[in-house]
């Protein structure tokens, strides 16, 4: 009697073998390389952890105009510092008597406005110098890369407020002085990660067929290079959103009244004695999203790391 055929059985020159259910699952196609990833991504409680926390933060920063429970510009000199728990201000309020709770909620706009907008333009920029000067070599390589080395004798801190001091205080020059320190980073990881798979058979397969450099660099070096930039990029917003608020902090960036974490804990400091609780809130706010930044970027990172 012959055995029925199944949808785990392979059939070998008219004999019937069964396959294991691990051999079985060998026949299911493929997710693809990003596939993997997500999957792997998703397994990993502390990376959707820290997803979650960066999805709620940017949804409160989108609705705050709707959802914050009083004005974050309107104060009162009588309800000045008022402690955390407090039945009107649940977060207390700050030295003008306005509503910390709203002026958190509203100040995660401008926030992750200047955390991830310099970021996202280096990314751009960067990722284009450092694929151009990786993938043509030579002295292309030499003047990019060494015009890029300049930037690197100064740290990232010193090197941002410098140039925020000689462009003059406001959003728009603090994000171009952040992107102008992000730039050199994210260049120099493009670079290497060109410069190690320009040999690589496809690339030689592809120059074989007549593709122009252009078309190289942005088709199959592009597609291989995109994701290891992309992770150190995201490890950088939290390192953005620091500097971002170093810079309000010391009067080179938002101006008030706007709310602004960095700006508020610097309007707050002459109050870390009278009421500490509340000078800390946008101290905590600012940890509480970097850290999640950074790891969400290492769990994408280790996602990544799939060996064929």
């Amino acid at each position: 009697m012959t055995a029925p055929v199944t949808a785990a059985s392979i059939a070998l020159d008219g004999a019937v073998a069964t396959a294991s259910p691990v051999e079985a699952e060998a026949f299911v196609p493929s997710r693809g390389f990003w596939g993997h990833v997500g999957h792997r991504l998703v397994r990993d409680p502390v990376a959707m952890a820290a997803g979650a926390v960066i999805l709620f933060i940017v949804a409160v920063a989108i609705l705050s105009p709707w959802i914050t429970p009083m004005d974050p510009y309107k104060g009162s000199m009588l309800r000045r510092l008022r402690p955390v728990g407090d039945a009107t201000y649940w977060l207390g309020s700050d030295e003008l008597g306005r509503d910390m709770l709203s002026r958190l909620m509203v100040g995660a706009r401008l926030s992750l406005f200047m955390g991830v907008t310099p970021v996202l333009i280096a990314f751009a920029i960067g990722s284009a110098i450092g694929i151009l000067a990786g993938y043509v070599g030579g002295w292309t390589n030499t003047i990019l890369m060494r015009t890029i080395d300049v930037f690197f004798a100064f740290p990232s801190v010193l090197l941002a407020i410098a140039l925020s001091g000689a462009l003059g205080a406001g959003i728009f020059n603090a994000i171009v002085s952040l992107t102008c320190v992000f730039v050199p980073q994210i260049a120099r990881v493009a670079e290497s990660v060109t410069t190690g798979i320009r040999r690589r058979d496809y690339i030689d397969a592809a120059k074989l067929s007549g593709a122009s450099a252009l078309t190289i660099m942005r088709v199959q070096v592009l597609g291989n290079v995109v994701g290891p930039i992309f992770v150190y990029a995201t490890s950088l917003i939290s390192v953005s959103m620091i500097l971002a608020s170093g810079l309000s902090f010391l009067g080179l960036g938002v101006r008030p009244p706007e709310p602004e974490w960095g700006l508020m804990l610097n309007t707050l400091r002459t109050a870390i004695y009278v009421n500490p609780m509340v000078a800390a809130l946008p101290g905590l706010a600012i940890f509480v999203v970097s850290i999640s930044f950074n790891l969400f970027s290492d769990g994408l990172r280790t996602a990544m790391e799939i060996r064929q």
